[in-house]
């Protein structure tokens, strides 16, 4: 994973040129920057009546009370679909407007979703309580001790004397 952003640091530059060169080549300088700036004006209007569409969705999800995690997801490939939009060239254009497709990002979603059910350090909570991805068993038989107190609200709480405070 480490090799892989610098690669992609340097290759896209260098794909990105070719792109530009072969294109201007094919349809002339002045069309290929106009095209450049239709993208991003199609992008900014895509990021913003989409992401004004999953603010609305994360906000419903949190009215019934519900952590929007479809709605937050949505929203970080349509950050990621608007940066690559804005930034010049054609296939960075290309991977910004298949983010911004739905079953794009659903495809997206499931692939990471599964990637991330492989790791072994990772876990979910359901329920209140956390469940783990990995297979190993071992550890889910561990005893946790603990001490706690039970806290009233102000409302029904009495007052408290020294006897009552944990030390």
């Amino acid at each position: 994973m480490a090799v892989i952003i610098p690669i992609t640091l340097i290759l896209t530059p260098i794909i990105e040129i070719a792109v530009f060169i072969a294109l201007g080549g094919e349809i002339g300088i002045w069309n290929t920057i106009t095209l450049i700036v239709i993208t991003a004006i199609i992008g900014a209007w895509l990021l913003k009546t989409q992401g004004l569409t999953t603010l609305r969705r994360a906000q419903e999800s949190l009215d019934r009370h519900i952590f929007p995690v479809t709605e937050l997801f949505d929203g970080i490939c349509l950050l990621v679909a608007g940066i690559l939009l804005l930034t010049p060239g054609f296939v960075t254009d290309l991977m910004g407007f298949l983010l911004f497709i739905p079953p794009a990002r659903i495809a997206l979603r499931a692939w990471l979703w599964a990637a991330l059910c492989r790791t072994e350090n990772a876990c979910f909570w359901k329920n209140n309580e956390a469940s783990s991805f990995s297979q190993n068993t071992s550890n889910r038989n561990e005893t946790i001790d603990g001490r706690f107190r039970e806290v009233k609200s102000e409302k029904e709480a009495p007052d408290i004397d020294e006897n009552t405070i944990d030390k």
